[in-house]
């Protein structure tokens, strides 16, 4: 499976929230709402997820393998950081 579009929508307020993206997967498959949170050790991303009775939350996708949330949370970031600085010049 090929990630062929990685759209960031910014969050602007002061939440650890920063941005939300929408990963679509060889042009025929979309997972929305994957957050870019700032935690203590950097960004990092968070899958879409719901809230349980029990009060937990659950991821509703997810990927199965190291290999492909590698390759996710490498194009977001690159998204994400091209968006920050659409110069490119970091």
């Amino acid at each position: 499976m090929k990630i062929t579009d990685v759209r960031i929508h910014r969050i602007s307020s002061d939440n650890k929230i920063k941005a939300v993206a929408s990963v679509t997967f060889d042009d025929e498959f979309v997972v929305h709402d994957i957050k870019i949170i700032s935690g203590q050790n950097g960004l990092f991303i968070a899958m879409p997820s719901r809230k349980t009775r029990e009060g937990d939350f659950r991821d509703i996708a997810h990927p199965l393998t190291t290999e492909m949330r590698t390759r996710m949370k490498d194009a977001i970031f690159a998204a994400y950081d091209e968006m920050m600085d659409p110069s490119g010049e970091g």
